[in-house]
């Protein structure tokens, strides 16, 4: 099995890459299991906080290293939250409050408004100073409900609402999931180039 080091202090992007990746003979290890800490997201795009990520774990360890820069952006709001999604409510958010925060502010906008799309943007560095990182994006579509239904997934899933189906994101199962959503799309993407490259 091949190790693959996550830049994540994110524990359910942890367990849905693992999840994702185990069948093909990955085996994800969370950065902290090398007392790798997070480092300040100063990009201002999905990219560059990926390879910011990826950078200062492959730095930290000597290891390669995959990142996740992940973020919901919603059409009402002009793309926010966007990269802040993870601290829309504020230093030390947690889901719950990021979520109670969309809904205020998106209290009183119909449904045929409430369109939103969720991003991943996956890197891979062979090493700290890869000139080339493999760069990997995925995109899902979908719509911000007015409450809260289901209780898989983590984030924003929960509201993340997929009208084909009538179910929210968190009321899929894992593999409904990976197979529509934008980290399972990137990660597609992601391991057709480690196809292409012989990792």
């Amino acid at each position: 099995m091949k190790e693959l080091l996550l830049a994540s202090g994110n524990q359910g992007k942890v367990n849905e890459l693992q999840e994702m990746l185990a069948p093909l003979g990955f085996n994800v290890v969370p950065q902290k299991q090398y007392n790798v800490g997070d480092v300040p997201e100063t990009g201002t795009t999905f990219v560059e906080n990926a390879i910011i990520k990826a950078r200062h774990a492959a730095e930290m360890t000597g290891l390669p290293c995959i990142a996740d820069d992940s973020g919901l952006e919603v059409a009402a709001l002009n793309g926010k939250p966007g990269i802040y999604s993870a601290r829309f409510a504020g230093p030390g958010a947690t889901d719950g409050t990021n979520i109670d925060k969309l809904l205020s502010k998106l209290d009183g906008v119909p449904m045929e408004q409430r369109q939103a799309r969720f991003v991943t943007v996956l890197v891979f560095m062979r090493h700290a100073n890869d000139p080339c990182p493999v760069i990997c994006e995925g995109y899902w579509d979908g719509v911000i409900t007015t409450e809260r239904h289901g209780d898989n997934g983590f984030g924003y899933d929960p509201v993340f609402f997929q009208p084909d189906l009538n179910k929210t994101a968190a009321q899929l199962s894992p593999d409904e999931k990976h197979a529509r959503s934008h980290r399972g799309q990137a990660l597609r993407a992601l391991l057709e180039k480690f196809k292409q490259l012989g990792i």
